[in-house]
């Protein structure tokens, strides 16, 4: 049952071919057995995994039963849940339990889903490859010797490795699609303001965007159909309907016009990746949809202007860990200031620490105006780029990320060319746009993803186009050999 996808055990459920707590049990034994190697969970909470599916098989007999209702997922430690820690992957909130839950584990609880733990993810949600986090770095199951993306490489790596058929996950500059990409999975970051951020610890407030990762297009429709709607508590949330996302996923693509941006395909881009993406881009067209030549004349500017913006937002979020209210405390302080200093000194990571420092900088007397005001510019010439794009085509295409999977260790000691592994995803996050990756290929043993760009709140064109594509190809039911090696035990 581990190899069924959402969709799969939707029907399995409605059809009695099995039981919420057979298909709980046995991922639960899958994750006691196997995670070991992959590190992909912080915490697994089986009890209330259990009641929780106990709950969902009497909704089942009972018929009232939403459609989620039954299926297990797992929730990226960075969402509060009521009576469970929630450490987003820091020592500094080693020892936090949420007297409340998100938004997000509302809205799944109320579909009910049944929640198998946290996964493991960079600290804070600062990286791109799940090697900041306290707990240990998480393995990509392709290769155990390379990294899953980051920062929710925990739940695209533990719904690669098939421990999970779907994870809750956050995305401020394309921690939701690059580790998709670098897994095979699929995952999508929605427009900015579908999903509440209430309950969802911060890095940076105006780029944040709760999504989910699952294996297929049509799961992660299910899934956002449920994660999606207004919420008071959040002021950036957006009061619009939310669609089910479901029922528009046989629509005809034919004359769809896919915008090809020129940037996306110059030099810093994997030559193999490139030509899997491009070979994804010619299945489009035997579909029948159109590709245009597009410009994002201000795609080189997007990494600068979000390693000013991003930073500054962490530096103002993070002030309130000083280790009076809650989370580390560091021992026997002698004043005020060793209290505040020790606390943050010993609870923050190296990754942590150098955002905030630079955040800081950037929002100093003196500095404001050049560095975090001009980032803000350069921010609105990304979005109107996108706007002008628009205007001539439906959906925009290209790579998700430059390079395949790389080795564990490889870039840690080389901070710039970390951040340059977002450099096609950060524009959606600074624009407020709708993204998503899919797999297309693989290169050298390793998945290849497409990253797919839609205009504001047009998720279910996305989810569609990705779709018909997943009908057409079967990159997404590839197996990671950990996955394939592990069904054998």
């Amino acid at each position: 049952m581990h190899q069924l996808t959402i969709a799969e055990i939707i029907r399995g459920l409605r059809e009695r071919e099995f039981s919420s707590v057979e298909i709980t049990r046995q991922l639960l034994t899958r994750i006691e057995q196997l995670d070991g190697d992959l590190n992909s969970f912080i915490s697994v909470t089986a009890e209330s995994a259990l009641r929780q599916a106990e709950s969902a098989d009497q909704r089942l007999a009972a018929g009232d039963a939403p459609a989620l209702c039954g299926v297990p997922i797992a929730h990226k430690d960075i969402f509060c849940t009521r009576g469970t820690r929630t450490s987003c992957g820091s020592k500094m909130l080693d020892n936090f339990v949420p007297p409340y839950d998100a938004h997000v584990v509302e809205q799944l609880q109320a579909a009910g889903i049944v929640s198998l733990g946290k996964t493991n993810m960079d600290e804070f949600a600062m990286g791109s490859s799940n090697e900041t986090s306290y707990y240990g770095p998480v393995r990509n199951p392709w290769n155990p010797g390379h990294v899953p993306g980051g920062s929710s490489g925990g739940s695209a790596a533990a719904v690669a490795a098939q421990l999970v058929p779907g994870a809750t996950a956050t995305d401020t500059g394309g921690s939701i699609r690059q580790p998709a990409a670098l897994t095979g999975t699929t995952g999508l970051k929605p427009t900015y303001g579908r999903v509440s951020r209430w309950g969802m610890i911060a890095f940076a407030s105006s780029l944040d965007q709760g999504g989910p990762i699952a294996r297929t297009a049509e799961d992660v429709a299910y899934l956002l159909s449920a994660m999606a709607g207004h919420d008071p508590r959040d002021s950036t949330s957006l009061n619009r309907p939310v669609p089910d996302f479901t029922a528009t996923l046989g629509d005809d693509i034919r004359g769809l016009r896919i915008g090809v941006p020129k940037e996306y395909f110059s030099e810093g881009l994997n030559p193999d990746a490139a030509a899997r993406v491009q070979d994804a881009l010619k299945e489009y067209e035997r579909l029948g949809a159109e590709l245009v030549e597009i410009s994002l004349p201000h795609t080189h500017l997007a990494v600068p202007a979000y390693y000013v913006i991003a930073p500054a937002e962490a530096s103002a979020n993070l002030s309130r860990f000083d280790g009076v209210r809650y989370g580390y405390r560091c021992e026997n302080p002698a004043d005020l200031r060793d209290l505040y200093m020790r606390s943050r000194g010993e609870g923050f990571g190296e990754e942590v620490k150098r955002r905030i420092l630079v955040g800081a900088y950037a929002l100093s007397a003196g500095y404001y105006d050049a560095y975090y005001n001009k980032a803000q510019q350069v921010r609105r010439l990304i979005k109107q780029d996108f706007v002008q794009a628009f205007g001539q085509v439906d959906v925009i295409m290209g790579p998700t990320a430059p390079n395949p999977a790389f080795r564990l260790n490889e870039k840690t000691d080389d901070p710039v060319a970390m951040y340059l592994e977002d450099i096609y995803t950060i524009s959606a996050n600074l624009a407020g746009l709708p993204a998503m990756s899919l797999p297309c290929g693989q290169v050298n043993g390793l998945p290849v993803g497409l990253q797919v760009i839609g205009n504001y709140l047009d998720e279910a064109r996305m989810l569609n186009v990705a779709h018909q594509y997943q009908q057409a190809t079967d990159w997404h039911r590839a197996s990671a050999p950990f996955a394939q090696t592990a069904g054998e035990q």
